[in-house]
């Protein structure tokens, strides 16, 4: 017997693997630990709540001593505060489905974090 794929049911399997491959759960878990990093401690202090999260195996070893090329992205503590509100929101809209929306302010988040030290 021989199986004729339906072509509409193999461009649907298609068209959903990129939504299946990306999980904004784990994106916001790297956000919040880039926050809870030595270089957020070090701009904004040990928040309430927050551990420092140290030996990342993709963290750079040395603080960088050169200021960004763009001085907006100098990273603040209200930067960083604005930052945690964001995250905290876009994990609302994960848990409610809004992949929209959390894309968003995870994007938000990652401006208002900018270059860390």
């Amino acid at each position: 017997m021989r199986i004729v794929p339906n072509l509409a049911a193999l461009t649907l399997a298609i068209l959903r693997l990129p939504a299946m491959a990306s999980s904004y759960a784990e994106q916001i878990g790297t956000i919040e630990r880039r926050l809870d990093s030595a270089g957020a401690v070090q701009v904004a202090g040990l928040q309430e709540g927050h551990t420092l999260r140290t030996g990342s195996p993709r963290g750079i070893t040395t603080a960088r001593l050169a200021a960004p090329s763009d001085p907006d992205m100098v990273t603040t503590a209200d930067h960083v505060a604005v930052a945690r509100t964001f995250i905290n929101r876009a994990t609302d809209e994960n848990r409610r489905g809004d992949k929209r929306s959390c894309e968003n302010t995870m994007t938000q988040a990652k401006g208002m974090i900018g270059a860390l030290p």
